[in-house]
């Protein structure tokens, strides 16, 4: 119901027009203005690899982020099909900031252009993404800490291959203490994803005679590449 006030201005309104000389009042009906839609709908989160990057690069979980120079995340297609996992940066990596850019890195150059790809068609990571001091290897508490960082970058790229570089890198993505030497020349599955592991290239710079078996187990990575995106993967 309308109110007194708002009833007499009506009142004085229609007498004002009335002395104006208004016979007629046309009353138009109001148009209802659509309502305000909220936007209750979040922006979808930025999955990209540079996005995570960002989020993660300062992190201090544990000691190494305190000793490094520079955090190395990886490098490499975000969109491969194919993931080189290693172990951990060395000193080279450190100054750089990129992943096997030292003598072990050259080498793993080397073996992706002999399976026909370059280097920048795959995408290149680590288990642990700062040095760890004179290059020992990484410790169970550190691998705890960085293994999220790995499994949040594979699950952003979602190869249709995993090839897995040494030790630590294939125990850590397979769950097992089964030594590298026993491991390679299979084929495995990390969360469905079909994973091959062979030898660290550093390894391969102090043993040359295991070149060889890489050589298989490389080739092995090119095969199922090539029929899984022949699938559609």
């Amino acid at each position: 119901m309308p109110d007194k006030i708002s009833v007499q201005n009506a009142k004085r309104y229609l007498k004002q027009q009335q002395e104006l000389g208004e016979t007629e009042l046309v009353l138009k009906r109001a148009q209802a203005k659509p309502p305000v839609q909220e936007n209750t709908r979040s922006a979808a989160p930025n999955t990209s690899l540079d996005y995570y990057r960002r989020q993660i690069e300062k992190c201090q979980k544990c000691s190494l982020g305190k000793t490094r120079i520079k955090f190395v995340f990886g490098d490499g297609d975000p969109n491969s099909k194919l993931v080189f996992v290693g172990e951990a940066p060395g000193s080279d990596e450190d100054e750089q900031g990129l992943p096997f850019v030292g003598r072990a890195g050259q080498l793993l150059t080397k073996i992706i252009e002999a399976i026909n790809f370059k280097r920048s068609q795959v995408y290149i990571c680590n288990i642990l993404k700062c040095r760890p001091p004179d290059n020992r290897n990484p410790l169970p508490a550190e691998i705890e800490l960085c293994e999220p960082y790995l499994i949040k970058q594979l699950e952003i790229i979602k190869p249709a291959v995993i090839c897995t570089l040494g030790t630590f890198a294939s125990q850590t993505l397979l769950k097992t203490d089964i030594p590298i030497s026993k491991l390679r020349g299979k084929i495995h599955y990390y969360q469905n994803i079909k994973l091959v592991p062979t030898f660290h290239p550093a390894a391969l710079l102090r043993n040359p005679a295991w070149k060889r078996d890489t050589w298989e187990d490389v080739k092995l990575v090119r095969q199922i590449y090539d029929q899984e995106v022949k699938n559609g993967r």
